[in-house]
């Protein structure tokens, strides 16, 4: 792949998954798939869909440049933080943001993007 082409994963008329551009890999955001769990359940589905979005692009947690988390309530602040610590590559922490959100569906409690290295 040369560095001026835009490589795109699970495209769909809305949106893709994942783009990978210039040794750079921009996730969508990842949501759980069973929204019935608690936010540290949520968040833990979540991180699993991004470590396997990343392995796919040949990249890693430790690789991660960015992280944005959307919340939907901050009372679920801790909760997804001992699911993220749990998570997160020692010595690998990025850069990262949280912020309250109201998410497309009222069961999500957490989205996460990231961008990351390849």
């Amino acid at each position: 792949m040369s560095n001026s082409s835009i490589e795109r994963f699970d495209v769909g008329a809305r949106m893709s998954e994942m783009a990978v551009y210039n040794g750079v890999v921009y996730l969508a955001g990842q949501i759980p798939e069973d929204a019935s769990q608690d936010i540290t359940g949520q968040t833990a589905q979540v991180l699993a869909a991004i470590d396997a979005l990343l392995a796919r692009a040949g990249s890693d947690k430790t690789k991660i440049l960015r992280a944005q988390i959307f919340i939907a309530d901050l009372a679920d602040f801790p909760g997804m933080n001992a699911a993220w610590d749990a998570w997160v590559a020692p010595g690998h922490t990025p850069p990262r943001a949280t912020v309250e959100a109201k998410l497309a569906r009222p069961e999500w409690k957490v989205e996460i993007v990231v961008t990351a290295a390849v």
